[in-house]
């Protein structure tokens, strides 16, 4: 009769430990299930959107610096921030934004509409944005330089000759430019054209 107890003995104890070794299983299986669903979660409420690649606003440094903490050097430059916006048609106001002029190296000489003369431009370009749009402008400089050709050739030198002419042609050039760089980098930035020289003959 004990030995009949004391053989009942360790299968209880043997039941336990199988019992035991589940419930740690379990356990474990569902803490790796709930670890996985926050982290994906937690991905997923970040998902990367186009425009966290866009080119941002830099804004305007305003020339006051913060004060300098103790031991730190007072000639310190202020900082500039930048600012995401969600698409480049965004109304920029130019009194917030640094503005940056990037200069077309080579000029600009085509034929006129009429074939009365030609016309030879220099531009430099104008942008609130950062560095990206530079880097674009220079990436894309082939076709940029070949839809500013175009424009420039289907000019009236008569119209040219008056200040709306010339300021009608400044927009036409901008929105050219920023089609170009849509088409190419998914974002335009550029603000304006401005003429660094413009002969007609």
């Amino acid at each position: 009769m004990t030995k009949d107890k004391d053989e009942a003995a360790p299968k209880k104890k043997g039941k336990f430990k199988k019992l035991l070794f589940i419930g740690v299983g379990a356990i474990a299986l569902i803490g790796a299930g709930a670890g996985a669903g926050i982290y994906f979660g937690a991905l997923s409420a970040h998902e990367v959107k186009p425009e966290d690649h866009y080119p941002k606003l830099v804004v305007r440094s305003d020339g006051e610096e913060a004060p300098a903490a103790e031991g730190e050097d007072k000639e310190a430059a202020p900082k500039v921030g930048t600012v995401s916006v969600p698409n480049d048609k965004f109304k920029v106001d130019p009194r917030k934004y640094e503005v940056t002029y990037y200069p077309i190296t080579d000029a600009f000489t085509t034929n006129l509409a009429d074939g009365s003369g030609f016309l030879q431009a220099g531009i430099s370009l104008s942008t609130f944005y950062d560095g990206k749009v530079i880097n674009n402008i220079k990436r894309q400089a082939v076709p940029i330089r070949s839809v500013v050709l175009m424009v420039l050739a289907e000019q009236d030198p008569a119209l040219l000759s008056t200040s709306q002419g010339k300021q009608r042609l400044q927009r036409q050039l901008t929105a050219a430019i920023n089609d170009v760089l849509r088409e190419k980098e998914g974002f335009g930035g550029i603000d304006n054209v401005y003429f660094t020289s413009l002969v007609i003959q």
